[in-house]
């Protein structure tokens, strides 16, 4: 693979998946759920029907800014969801519920992915001192350093996706339980949890292929 066709790849992946996100979700989030219930509120009807009256939801700011936190045990959704009754609040709040579900069944990926967020904190910053000083020095051992600390983002990248598809799939299953949303509204929940799901897609993608050029080029150093 040529540096250009690499270098447009990097670009046009991620752009892709956010371009897709933002339209579809932008499209969702104007059509008013048929329960007419808020996402707050969805998000708490799945909690306490599922038993977990001690996590809270909260109105977190920026837009896409949801996200649960298991240390707080917080649901945080972010205004236009924690607000509006759209399609796309309802299954972004679900789908945000759907990780308190798998924390509160200590689903393994989930704890898996909490154990590695240290690791990946510190090596996230100390691979690319290493894999600089590598490429321009072209000293191959701290470039393998650089590319084995890499590695463990690129790792966390991986296990980040069954926890995000799982957590897609445990939303649907609640939405449709629960009576949150009718059978032709199922749909356009997907739609919204499939663009979400694209980013970590193309995320994942983008980070193996940083890592295999790595290891292309330290392959390559130790030849000659």
């Amino acid at each position: 693979m040529s540096f250009i066709v690499y270098f447009i790849l990097l670009l046009i992946i991620p752009m892709w998946a956010q371009f897709k996100l933002k339209r579809t979700y932008g499209k969702y989030s104007k059509i008013r759920s048929t329960s007419g219930i808020a996402g707050a509120q969805v998000a708490r009807i799945i909690l306490d029907n599922n038993g977990l009256h001690d996590v809270k939801v909260v109105e977190s700011r920026g837009m896409l800014s949801d996200h649960y936190n298991p240390l707080t045990k917080t649901v945080a959704l972010s205004s236009h969801n924690y607000h509006d009754a759209s399609v796309a609040g309802t299954a972004v709040a679900a789908h945000e519920v759907g990780h308190a579900i798998q924390d509160a069944e200590d689903y393994s990926f989930l704890r898996l992915r909490h154990r590695l967020v240290p690791v990946v904190n510190i090596s996230s910053n100390m691979s690319w001192i290493f894999i600089m000083i590598g490429l321009f020095s072209a000293w191959s051992g701290a470039l393998l350093i650089g590319i084995i600390l890499l590695a463990a983002g690129v790792l966390f990248q991986l296990i980040t996706l069954p926890v995000e598809f799982n957590a897609s799939s445990r939303a649907m299953d609640q939405l449709l339980s629960n009576n949150i949303i009718r059978n032709e509204e199922e749909r356009d929940a997907k739609k919204v949890l499939s663009a979400a799901a694209m980013t970590y897609v193309a995320a994942t993608a983008v980070a193996v292929l940083e890592l295999g050029r790595l290891l292309l080029i330290y392959t390559s150093m130790n030849r000659s």
